[in-house]
């Protein structure tokens, strides 16, 4: 019997491919728990839909990925933090800090664990920070730190 698997199967296969499996086995253990569904007609368009629709989803998100890193790339973030002799900062500038002044600044929804810092960030001046915005979208984002 060829079943379509709604969810990963461990040593069957993931979750959208077609399957041949023992017909004991769809029977009683992958449709009952909700595994998969049997490959007819009906079933296989359904499982095209959604896929395409995924496609879709996904196409709109990288978009907005790219449009979003375009407006980062454009924008330098200020931060004023104590610092001693030297331009020595107390301590580093950390990325709940960054993502806490893009918000102030420019209304910018950054999440921190998605800033990625090279090396912490202890001198005062211009520095690059890198933010994950998608799978294939990296923007770099430019902190200027000053003395307080």
């Amino acid at each position: 019997m060829e079943v379509v698997l709604l969810e990963d199967v461990k040593s069957l296969g993931k979750k959208g491919q077609i399957v041949k499996v023992n017909d004991g086995y769809a029977r009683n253990y992958i449709l009952p728990k909700k595994l998969g569904v049997e490959a007819n007609a009906k079933n296989l368009n359904d499982l095209k839909l959604q896929q395409a629709h995924a496609d879709k989803v996904a196409a709109e998100q990288l978009q907005a990925a790219k449009e979003f890193a375009a407006v980062i790339a454009e924008s330098t973030v200020e931060l004023k933090v104590k610092s001693g002799e030297g331009g020595k900062v107390f301590g580093s500038v950390s990325s709940k800090e960054i993502a806490a002044a893009a918000k102030e600044q420019y209304g910018m929804e950054l999440d921190k664990k998605k800033l990625q810092i090279q090396e912490p960030i202890k001198t005062l001046g211009t520095h690059e920070v890198l933010v994950k915005l998608h799978r294939e979208v990296t923007a770099k984002l430019r902190v200027h730190v000053t003395e307080a």
